[in-house]
């Protein structure tokens, strides 16, 4: 917001008042929509659980749809089950040391990349099995804590 202040003083004039005006009417009218919450705070809360689940229903979704191509329905859902405490942990911090700067951006990119290239240089048989083997693990792991 402190630079939409900023933005009418460098159109003309005639410009800067139409964006002055287009800001306070979207302003009066957001303040008009109510949460759920008389307490903003509470409202923004709501706001990010929301996101959240819905983030994870989706990459949930992606990753069974990924899955399903190669696997059957009840095998994915499986590997999916199966991840570890430790998969978790791991994916996690790369996802937010990518999303929070640039430079993490580059470097996990590059560590994506160079594991790519990697997988590349064996053969395709060893890679396809190195990844079954791990998918199957995953799976294994579901089965044991169904039981």
């Amino acid at each position: 917001m402190a630079d939409s202040k900023k933005l009418p003083d460098r159109l003309t004039r005639k410009g800067g008042r139409a964006v002055r005006k287009a800001l306070a009417k979207t302003r009066s009218g957001v303040e008009k929509v109510p949460g759920p919450s008389p307490n903003p705070a509470t409202n923004v809360l709501i706001a990010e659980i929301l996101v959240r689940s819905a983030g994870r229903l989706a990459r949930r979704a992606l990753e069974k749809g990924m899955l399903k191509a190669r696997f059957e329905r009840e095998q994915a859902v499986a590997i999916i089950e199966g991840r570890g405490l430790a998969h978790t942990l791991v994916t996690t911090t790369v996802a937010r040391v990518a999303t929070r700067s640039v430079p993490g951006a580059l470097l996990v990119g590059g560590g994506l990349l160079a594991k790519t290239l990697f997988d590349r240089s064996i053969s395709r048989r060893q890679a396809q099995r190195r990844g079954e083997k791990a998918l199957a693990e995953q799976e294994a792991q579901a089965d044991d804590l169904k039981l």
